[in-house]
C-alpha cells in the first residue's frame, strides 16, 4: 500500500472517530478544568500538560512542510497561519495560565495523540499529496475570506482568553460571570473563535482534511460549550439569560 492509499484510509478513520467523539462528549464532558474528576490518572501540571497538549501541533506541522515537496508561497502562507495560532495556544497560552488546576494524564495522552495525527493529516495534504496550490491562490476569494474569518477567530479567542485571565487577578481562585467581549452573547467565546479559525481554515485550504478538522473541533467544542453554559446557569442565579453557549444568537 502506498502512502497515498494509506493517508486516505488514515483520513476516513479519523472522521469516523470524530463522530464518536462528538457522541461521547454530549454524554460524559471531559474530565479536565472545572470539571475534573477522579478515575482518570494523575494529574499533570496545567502549564506542563498545555505544553504537551497543543504545543506538538505546531511541530510536526513545520516537520512536515520541511518534509514536503510543496513549498511554495502558498504552502509558506499554510505554514504561517497554522502555526500563528499553534505557538499562541501551544507556547505562550501555557506560560500565561494562572489555574493551578491539574489535568488528567489520561486526557494529556489523548490530546498528545491527537496532536501528532491530526497535523500530520494537515501537512501531509497541503505539502505532499495534494497538487502544489499557485501562487494565485493567494489572491482566490477562498483564500482572502478564509484568512479574513481566521485572524478575526484568532483574535476573539485571544482577547477571551485574556478576559478569563483577569478574573483571576491577584491570585483569586473563585469563579466568576465574565462579561466583557463576546461574553456579553455567549458563554464561551474562547471556543466560538476556534470553531471561526478552523472552519476558516477548510475555507482557506479548500480541502477535505480541513474540513474534517473543522468538525472535529466542532465535535469536540460545542458539547463543552454547552456543558460550560449548564455549569454558569446552575451556579448563578443571575446568569444573563439571554446569553447563548457557543454562537451569538444561534446556539
Amino acid at each position: 500500500m502506498g502512502e497515498n492509499a494509506f493517508y486516505w484510509i488514515v483520513l476516513a478513520a479519523w472522521f469516523a472517530a470524530g463522530v464518536a467523539a462528538m457522541f461521547g462528549l454530549l454524554w460524559k464532558t471531559a474530565p479536565y478544568g472545572r470539571f475534573t474528576r477522579a478515575g482518570w490518572g494523575p494529574l499533570v501540571a496545567p502549564q506542563l500538560a498545555w505544553l504537551l497538549m497543543e504545543g506538538p501541533a505546531a511541530v510536526v506541522f513545520t516537520l512536515l512542510f520541511l518534509a514536503g515537496t510543496n513549498r511554495g508561497p502558498a504552502a509558506v502562507a499554510f505554514l504561517l497561519i497554522w502555526d500563528i495560532h499553534y505557538v499562541y495556544r501551544g507556547f505562550v497560552y501555557p506560560c500565561l495560565k494562572r489555574s493551578d488546576r491539574g489535568v488528567p494524564v489520561s486526557i494529556v495522552l489523548a490530546a498528545f495523540g491527537f496532536q501528532l495525527i491530526n497535523p500530520y493529516l494537515q501537512a501531509r495534504y497541503l505539502f505532499s499529496v495534494a497538487p502544489e496550490y499557485p501562487v494565485a491562490w493567494l489572491w482566490d476569494v477562498r483564500f482572502l475570506a478564509g484568512t479574513i474569518l481566521f485572524a478575526v477567530g484568532w483574535v476573539v479567542t485571544v482577547q477571551s482568553d485574556a478576559i478569563l485571565r483577569s478574573l483571576r487577578a491577584g491570585g483569586d481562585r473563585q469563579y466568576h460571570i465574565p462579561r466583557d467581549g463576546l461574553f456579553r452573547w455567549v458563554s464561551c467565546p474562547n471556543y466560538f473563535g476556534e470553531l471561526l479559525e478552523w472552519s476558516a481554515w477548510a475555507l482557506l485550504t479548500w480541502s477535505l482534511p480541513g474540513a474534517v478538522f473543522a468538525f472535529w473541533t466542532a465535535a469536540n467544542l460545542v458539547p463543552r460549550a454547552l456543558a460550560y453554559h449548564r455549569w454558569y446557569r446552575q451556579e448563578f442565579p443571575d446568569y444573563p439569560s439571554g446569553r447563548k453557549a457557543v454562537v451569538p444568537w444561534v446556539l
